[in-house]
C-alpha cells in the first residue's frame, strides 16, 4: 500500500511560533503598560495579541500549503510511474491514451489502464477503482502490478482475471491489518463497496478479440464510418464484492481488422453531463471522430477529449480515461502529425 507520511516539525519550522509566543509573555509579564487597566493599555495589548495572532494563523497557513504541495507531488511521481506513458506502436497497433482529471488539483485517482505485447497477442486492462485519493492508488498499484506480471505469465485470459481478482482481494486484506493494527484478529472478506471493475482484452495477430468485463463499460468499436459497441455481453460484476465465478471463458468479440479501432473509456466519459443535465453523447462524438476517415488512434483521442470539455464547460464531474488502439497491421502506417504527437501514448492528464 501507498503511504505519504508528514513530515516531521523542524526546527526553522517551529522557531517563528516560538519567538511569537516570548514575545506574548514578555509583553504581558515584562511591560508595565500590560498591566495597566486603562482604555489605551487595552487598546495596545489587543493589538499586540491580534498581531500575534495573525501571524500564527499566516505561518501555520503556509505551512500547511506546503505539505499539501509536497503530498500532491508525491501522489503525482507516483501515479505517473503506476500510469506509465504507453509507446505509440504496440506490435502493429496505434495506441494513444489520456486522462482528463475532475478536479484541477488532483493528482490521485481511480482510473487505470494498460498494454502490453506477449506472445499471446496484445493484452489490455482497463479499470475504474470506486474511490479517489491515495487508497484508490494502492488498488490501482495492486491491480496494474498484477497484471503486468500475469500478462506475459498466464496463457489464457482468464487465468490473468483470477490472479487480478487474488491480487485486489490481497491488498485489501493487508490494507485492513494495516488500518487496524491493535486488533491482533484476521480481517473478513471485503466489504462489499471495496470494488474495481475490470476490462481485459486480447488482440491476436489475426485480429482476433476476446474479453472479460467485470463491472465496467464496452469499449467501441469504431469500423470505417460506423461506430457500435463491441459486444452486448452482459459482464461479470465488479471485482470484490463477489467471487469469480467457477467457471470463467472469454468472450469471442470478433476481428479488429486493419484501420478499425477499438475505444477504450471508465464510466467518467459517458456519465458527464452538461449544464442541463444532459451526458455526454460520446458515441457522436466518436461518429465526428471517424468522418474524415482514416484517422489515427491521436485523432480520435483529441477530438473525443474537445467535445467532452465542450460538453461540461471544462467542469467534467468525474475522472475520465480513453485509450485508443487502431490495427495498423497489414497496411501502410498513417502520418501522425506535430498535432496527433502530442497525445501519442500519452499517460499523462489532458
Amino acid at each position: 500500500m501507498i503511504r505519504i507520511k508528514a513530515r516531521a516539525p523542524t526546527a526553522r519550522g517551529a522557531a517563528l511560533p516560538t519567538l511569537w509566543g516570548a514575545v506574548v509573555i514578555g509583553y504581558k509579564f515584562g511591560c508595565p503598560l500590560a498591566q495597566q487597566d486603562g482604555l489605551g493599555a487595552r487598546i495596545v495589548t489587543s493589538a499586540v495579541f491580534f498581531a500575534v495572532g495573525t501571524g500564527l494563523i499566516i505561518h501555520v497557513r503556509r505551512a500547511l500549503l506546503r505539505e499539501l504541495r509536497q503530498a500532491h507531488r508525491v501522489a503525482g511521481a507516483a501515479q505517473s510511474v503506476l500510469l506509465r506513458p504507453l509507446p505509440p506502436r504496440l506490435d502493429g497497433l496505434n495506441v494513444a491514451a489520456a486522462q482528463l482529471s475532475a478536479d484541477r488539483g488532483a493528482t490521485v485517482g481511480g482510473d487505470l489502464y494498460e498494454a502490453v505485447a506477449t506472445e499471446h497477442g496484445v493484452r489490455v486492462v482497463m479499470g475504474d477503482v470506486r474511490g479517489h485519493g491515495l487508497a484508490a492508488l494502492g488498488t490501482v498499484a495492486a491491480v496494474l502490478g498484477s497484471f503486468r506480471e500475469a500478462a506475459h505469465d498466464e496463457a489464457d485470459l482468464p487465468c490473468v482475471l483470477r490472479r487480478l481478482e487474488r491480487a485486489h482481494a490481497r491488498h485489501l486484506r493487508e490494507r485492513s491489518r494495516a488500518d487496524h493494527p491493535s486488533s491482533g484478529q484476521d480481517p473478513g472478506p471485503p466489504v462489499a463497496e471495496e470494488f474495481v471493475t475490470v476490462l481485459l482484452l486480447e488482440i491476436a495477430r489475426d485480429g482476433r478479440v476476446r474479453a472479460l468485463n467485470c463491472g465496467h463499460p464496452w469499449p467501441y468499436l469504431l469500423s470505417g464510418t460506423r461506430v457500435r459497441p463491441l459486444t452486448r455481453a452482459d459482464p461479470l460484476p465488479p471485482l470484490g464484492p463477489f467471487p469469480l465465478p467457477a467457471e470463467l471463458e472469454a468472450h469471442l468479440c470478433g476481428h479488429l481488422l486493419p484501420g478499425d479501432l477499438l475505444v477504450l473509456f471508465t464510466d467518467g466519459a459517458e456519465d458527464a453531463r452538461d449544464a442541463r443535465g444532459r451526458f455526454f453523447p460520446l458515441p457522436t462524438a466518436l461518429r465526428e471522430a471517424v468522418r474524415d476517415h482514416p484517422v489515427t488512434a491521436q485523432t480520435v483521442l483529441r477530438t473525443v477529449f474537445t467535445a467532452l470539455r465542450q460538453h461540461t464547460a471544462g467542469r467534467p464531474t468525474d475522472d475520465v480515461a480513453v485509450l485508443v488502439l487502431r490495427n495498423d497491421r497489414g497496411r501502410p502506417r498513417l502520418c501522425l502529425g506535430a498535432r496527433d504527437g502530442d497525445v501519442s501514448g500519452s499517460a499523462r492528464r489532458a
